[in-house]
């Protein structure tokens, strides 16, 4: 998916539907950057991923500007590698809309161990990695959730995964000695993704164990072994998982391209 995938004839912006004074005042938000961003390297092994610049700002700039624009005044960094650079930037800022609390990760925790270290999660919240570019509204996202019952709502965007190899369709039956029925030459397959932003209950941090590693998946995995609730919202806008070396760069392209003005909407956020 490109850059100008996004930029011909659709228009995004950050202009939430709800608005902001709807959302108790309570409402926290968390964001995991403490991540080493591999699969961006050789630019992290100087900047954290979060940083990562898109246009003038960098991503995590970004994200806080649009959470605050949807009411949300309480976000939580979960920081560790390179955090002091994080720290740099959010003690310096003008923004005073959202007051900003760290918890620091001396070793990995994962995406859900986080959440162990950090304080006041006694209502629903947003949980979301710090490397999510998109204009999904996050206040539209929480009224949701509110309205489902679930315990934990993951935010979801159908994505085309493409199969490098010629897939072959097999017959494994006893008599069939492995004769091939189909064979399907690189493959799209439709999938439904995540979008690494979700909103957790608290009743759903009992499932995350006291210590060690665990991530979002365990955790889903954990609350359906346990008959609780998941559920998705669907989201059909633009999304940039800038963990991935050709969403950063669309991202990229998509910011800085002169043509796409309505991309450039989500500058307004701040």
């Amino acid at each position: 998916m490109t850059g100008a995938a996004f930029h011909a004839g659709m228009r995004y912006s950050v202009r939430q539907k709800g608005a902001p004074n709807q959302l108790p005042a309570a409402t926290k938000a968390v964001i995991l950057a403490g991540g080493r961003g591999t699969r961006l390297a050789p630019y992290t092994s100087v900047l954290p991923k979060p940083l990562m610049p898109i246009g003038d700002r960098s991503i995590l700039e970004i994200v806080v500007a649009q959470l605050a624009s949807c009411g949300f005044t309480d976000v939580t960094f979960c920081v560790g590698y390179l955090s002091h650079l994080i720290r740099a930037v959010f003690d310096c800022r003008a923004d005073e809309r959202v007051d900003i609390t760290y918890v620091q990760e001396e070793t990995a925790l994962g995406t859900a161990a986080p959440l162990r270290l950090v304080d006041g999660l006694d209502q629903p919240f947003i949980l979301m990695n710090g490397d999510v570019l998109t204009t999904l509204d996050y206040a539209d996202l929480l009224r949701h959730h509110r309205a489902s019952g679930n315990v934990l709502t993951v935010a979801t965007r159908q994505r085309t995964i493409k199969i490098d190899y010629g897939v072959l369709y097999v017959d494994d039956s006893a008599d069939s000695r492995g004769r091939v029925r189909r064979w399907a030459e690189k493959p799209e397959l439709p999938s439904i993704v995540s979008m690494g932003i979700y909103v957790v209950e608290p009743v759903a941090m009992d499932h995350i164990p006291a210590h060690g590693y665990f991530d979002l998946p365990d955790l889903v995995q954990a609350l359906l072994i346990a008959g609780e609730r998941v559920g998705i919202y669907s989201y059909d806008g633009l999304w940039f998982d800038i963990g991935r070396q050709d969403d950063y760069q669309a991202a990229v392209a998509a910011w800085t391209d002169s043509d796409s003005a309505q991309l450039g909407e989500l500058r307004v956020v701040a």
